[in-house]
């Protein structure tokens, strides 16, 4: 780890920190935190995104060509395409992946807003190698952070898929050496409690994942027979329902290897910070009861 303890990284001129975990407990609460809180050159963070750097960088273009096609379904739409009188672009921002989301898309009935699963397929290699690239980017934006905008802080917002796109068992991850050279990886651990309401609010409103293809190849063919239906025959919704559950656990021990390269703090912990010193506070701690565990 970059800090060796609580007190190393109290004194660090530069704070380095990456938080991952599931969506929902509390990583971009805390990035967004941070960054409002303070200036370049006071103390302030600079925030990165995973999951904005994806939208804007890598799969932009995917993202508008898809508009673009539902677009050219509609004739006034599609005249006025085809003189480029029109512009159209997604308009993500780190409150609104919406658009990166909608591109991902739901496998299954195309009646009630599915699509075809090999296209499914093919867009989640597609964010996999976006997400891969992103990642791959951060060493760079800490040094862009400092050098051009004057921010000595760096706080890194990863995309909850982060663990299925490494291979935290292994010390030679390219990606994980590059995270953990760079950065302090913490992760935001939920408890059971956390795991069921995370599961009530995906059941409210399903929204699209990413999925490892072994996994993913393994759940539908389950599904399907669960079902007893053909893939155009599959609700969309009830298929990302059934395998949410699913993924929370798949996700675990992932997360968990990837955190014997930093540390673990709780949900709790994370709903008890209010300002960035709440936040040194927890991450002091943090490397403190790791440095006694070692």
């Amino acid at each position: 780890m970059i800090y060796t303890s609580g007190q190393d990284f109290r004194a660090a001129r530069q704070k380095r920190v990456l938080l991952f975990g599931m969506s929902g407990l509390g990583k971009t609460y805390l990035s967004n935190m941070l960054r409002d809180a303070g200036q370049a050159n006071a103390g302030g963070w600079f925030h990165y995104s995973v999951d904005y750097r994806i939208g804007t960088r890598y799969m932009n273009e995917f993202i508008a060509d898809n508009f673009k096609r539902e677009a050219m379904k509609v004739p006034l739409l599609r005249e006025l395409l085809m003189s480029d009188s029109v512009y159209i672009a997604s308009n993500i921002t780190f409150n609104n992946l919406a658009p990166l989301s909608t591109y991902l898309g739901k496998p299954g009935d195309p009646a009630r807003g599915g699509i075809a699963f090999e296209e499914y397929q093919r867009r989640q290699a597609e964010h996999a190698q976006a997400e891969i690239s992103a990642m791959l980017d951060v060493p760079r934006f800490v040094e862009r952070a400092k050098n051009i905008y004057g921010y000595q802080n760096f706080i890194c917002d990863t995309s909850g898929s982060i663990c299925e796109v490494v291979d935290a068992e292994s010390p030679a991850d390219p990606v994980m050496r590059a995270l953990a050279d760079n950065q302090l990886l913490v992760w935001i651990k939920g408890s059971d409690t956390h795991k069921a309401e995370l599961a009530r609010r995906f059941d409210r409103a399903p929204k699209p994942m990413y999925y490892r293809p072994d996994f993913l190849m393994k759940l539908w063919a389950e599904y399907l027979v669960h079902e007893g239906k053909s893939a155009t025959e599959v609700d969309p919704d009830a298929f990302l329902r059934f395998g949410y559950a699913r993924l929370l656990d798949h996700r675990q021990p992932r997360y968990a290897a990837m955190a014997r390269w930093g540390v673990t703090v709780t949900a709790e912990d994370v709903a008890q910070v209010k300002t960035p010193t709440d936040f040194d506070d927890m991450i002091e701690t943090a490397l403190d009861r790791a440095k006694n565990h070692a």
